[in-house]
C-alpha cells in the first residue's frame, strides 16, 4: 500500500512568506526553509518582523487570498489522487492553508497551527510534532504504508530520503548540488512519471 506525501509551498503553491514580503515591501521575510534548515530558529525571526512592523494575521491571509496555485499543480494533483493516496505534509500553518486547499478541492493536509491573539497579532506557533514531516512518514510506514515523497527544500529531505522513493522539485542549485543521489525534476509531467514508476 502506498501513500504520497507531498510538500505544499514551493510543490504546488508559491512561497507565501515571499509573496508576503514583496507585497509589504519588507525582504528580511523572503527567507524560506530553502535558506534557513531551522524552522523553529525561521518561525521566531518571522513573528519577530510581523511585530516589529505591526503585522498580524489578517494582512498575510490578504495576501494568500491573492495567491494562485502554480500553473500545472491543480491537474498534478488531480491525476495523482485518481490513482494513489495522498497527503500533504506542510509546514504551514492551519490558518494560511485553509484557502489554498479549497483551490486544491481540498486534499487532506497535515500542518500546524498558529497562536493569535484577539487582536490578530500572531504570538506563536504550535507544531504539531517534532521534525513533522519525517515522523509523519515513518508513522505512516509504521502502519503498513509505503511512502513516496517529493519536496522542495531543506525541511523535505528527511522525508525524502526517509520513503521508498523520493524527489526533489523545482528545488535549489544549492540543494541539488548536495544531494545529487537524489532525483530532481522541473516539471509536473516529470514528477507525476517517477511517482508512477515508484507505485
Amino acid at each position: 500500500m502506498n501513500i504520497v506525501c507531498l510538500d505544499m509551498e514551493g510543490v504546488l503553491v508559491p512561497e507565501i512568506w515571499i509573496a508576503f514580503a514583496e507585497e509589504t515591501g519588507i525582504p528580511e521575510l523572503k527567507l524560506t526553509t530553502r535558506d534557513e534548515p531551522d524552522y523553529d530558529k525561521l518561525m521566531n525571526y518571522r513573528i519577530k518582523i510581523l511585530k516589529e512592523h505591526g503585522l498580524g494575521l489578517k494582512e498575510i491571509q490578504d495576501v494568500i487570498a491573492k495567491i494562485d496555485l502554480m500553473p500545472g499543480a491543480k491537474e498534478f494533483l488531480d491525476e495523482l489522487r485518481s490513482i494513489t493516496q495522498v497527503i500533504i505534509l506542510s509546514d504551514t500553518f492551519e490558518q494560511f492553508a485553509t484557502p489554498l486547499m479549497k483551490k486544491l478541492d481540498w486534499p487532506t493536509i497535515f500542518c500546524n497551527t498558529l497562536e493569535v491573539a484577539e487582536n490578530g497579532e500572531i504570538t506563536g506557533f504550535r507544531m504539531r510534532c517534532p521534525q513533522s514531516k519525517l515522523t509523519t512518514v515513518k508513522a505512516l510506514q509504521s502502519i503498513g504504508y509505503d511512502t513516496i515523497a517529493s519536496g522542495d527544500s531543506f525541511n523535505d529531505l528527511g522525508m525524502i530520503q526517509a520513503s521508498k522513493a523520493g524527489f526533489l522539485f523545482k528545488s535549489t542549485d544549492a540543494i541539488k548540488n548536495d544531494y545529487p543521489d537524489i532525483p530532481a525534476y522541473e516539471e509536473y509531467s516529470e514528477l507525476l512519471d517517477a511517482i508512477k514508476k515508484a507505485l
